[in-house]
């Protein structure tokens, strides 16, 4: 029995043993796969040079441009004062920005001209600004029906057979018309005629003909116009030059086409804010991030698509929560109940103070996705008067950020208010648009921060229940 037992129980081990091996391979080929799952949902961030701008559209189509932010090798700079010898990198002739609208492309704006305030010392852009239907439409014009094969969609008719010596046609005459070719059908095709040459293209735009009367033009010198880091677009192939005849009635007259409408038209349309709504009124200015960047990620929309009744919902739910934020602000600032005192009850006891709600007006409301995960960041902007303290407080400028979790639970990430007085002390948050600022894919806030002495921009992102700064400029005068 004992010599019986040694055979079976050496099998048992080996079986054990190939067991231990297979599962340590497996674990090993899962923690692989895992490692390289993660290295492949690991997003490719941009290395630089990255500027971040912000476009101005006014309502009679002018297009400017304010520097804000330029990244080199991971890092953040001052675009105002970044390699500005004299003129700011982010500002040199020709460099190439798309403007985008809450992450999508909306067109292009390319920089011919710097200008700088002599008072403040800040500095301004002035360009070529091209809407994105305007450029589908110049790429779809340059395919025409001239550059197929001539004769490809013409009906030769059926067969005609010729004997040999027939007459050949004459050689054309001198001095005359151009003579008709015959073709085997009978018919006779004219030559195509030469294009028409344009009798002039315009100047440049001025620098300063939209300028401020203290902003004053700089030459556009040449600072190292070689250099392979200069920020360019990456789909900037350049935008072509707006050729428009001096008068549109010679063009007409030498091409049988009316004159091209010229790129104001298209922006006093309105064509660089058609796919996304931000509520803008007529005769506003509009202000749109833009992004030069010759290897980063393509544009993408950081639109939180709403269901029905879901933006009220979110609005008040918002609103709430503002309303809780200055109640509870306010009481940490006094030790007085908030709201009025109501008069003793007949017991001799004071009946409970219910707090004051706010008064809410000017309430906008911005939902973003800004990593693409169907998680929604939720940005509110008003102003707030509490009944009790109308005629000692001021009007409340509010900003409230806030994330929704997979629950539908709401998160406070960041909130202020401020009024008029205290703006020394306490900017006003204004929220520009989410952009991605460093070319990693997801998107960051960009906010203009409002001072009494002046205004500085700065752009945040989302952690967790926080915002982590990425880049905070000085402020201007």
């Amino acid at each position: 029995m004992i010599f019986m037992g040694v055979p079976s129980r050496s099998l048992l081990y080996r079986r054990a043993g190939c067991a231990v091996i297979w599962l340590v391979w497996v674990l090993v080929a899962g923690i692989a796969l895992s490692a390289n799952a993660q290295i492949s949902l690991k997003r490719k961030t941009s290395k630089g040079p990255r500027a971040l701008g912000l476009l101005e559209l006014t309502p009679d189509g002018e297009a400017h441009l304010i520097p804000i932010a330029i990244m080199v090798d991971g890092r953040f700079y001052d675009a105002q004062a970044y390699k500005a010898s004299p003129v700011p990198m982010a500002l040199w002739s020709e460099v190439v920005y798309e403007a985008e609208k809450t992450g999508a492309a909306q067109g292009l704006f390319t920089v011919t001209g710097a200008l700088q305030n002599q008072a403040t010392g800040e500095w301004m852009a002035e360009g070529r600004w091209q809407t994105a239907s305007a450029l589908a439409a110049a790429a779809h014009s340059k395919t025409t029906f001239a550059e197929r094969p001539r004769g490809m969609d013409q009906d030769e008719g059926p067969p005609v057979l010729r004997h040999s010596g027939a007459n050949k046609p004459a050689p054309p005459e001198s001095g005359g018309t151009q003579p008709t070719a015959p073709t085997t059908a009978g018919t006779t095709q004219s030559p195509a005629p030469a294009p028409a040459q344009p009798t002039s293209t315009p100047s440049a735009p001025s620098a300063t003909s939209s300028a401020p009367e203290s902003a004053a033009a700089v030459p556009q010198a040449s600072p190292e116009p070689e250099d392979p880091n200069r920020p360019v677009l990456k789909r900037g192939k350049q935008p072509p030059k707006p050729e428009v005849p001096e008068s549109a009635a010679t063009a007409s007259s030498a091409t049988g086409k009316p004159a091209p409408a010229s790129p104001k038209g298209d922006v006093a349309k309105g064509d660089a804010a058609s796919n996304v709504s931000t509520k803008a009124k007529a005769g506003e200015v509009q202000l749109i991030p833009a992004i030069s960047d010759a290897g980063g990620p393509e544009p993408q929309s950081y639109v939180f698509v709403l269901k029905a009744g879901e933006e009220e919902d979110f609005r008040k739910r918002m609103l709430a929560m503002a309303a809780d934020e200055i109640r509870a602000r306010d009481k940490e600032k006094s030790t007085e109940p908030i709201g009025a005192a109501l008069p003793p009850t007949k017991r001799g006891k004071t009946a409970p103070v219910k707090p004051s709600q706010p008064n809410f007006k000017d309430v906008e409301l911005r939902v973003f996705d800004l990593t693409n995960s169907n998680e929604a960041t939720l940005v509110l902007t008003a102003t707030a008067q509490v009944p009790a303290s109308e005629a000692a407080t001021p009007e409340r400028l509010v900003t409230l950020v806030a994330r929704e979790d997979l629950n539908g639970e709401f998160h406070k990430i960041f909130f202020t208010f401020t009024d008029a007085q205290h703006l020394d002390v306490t900017p006003r948050w204004e929220l520009i648009d989410a952009v991605d600022a460093n070319g990693d894919g997801s998107g960051e806030l960009l906010f203009r921060k409002v001072y009494d002495t002046g205004s500085a921009y700065a752009v945040y992102r989302v952690v967790g229940d926080q915002l982590y700064p990425l880049f905070e400029g000085a402020t201007g005068g």
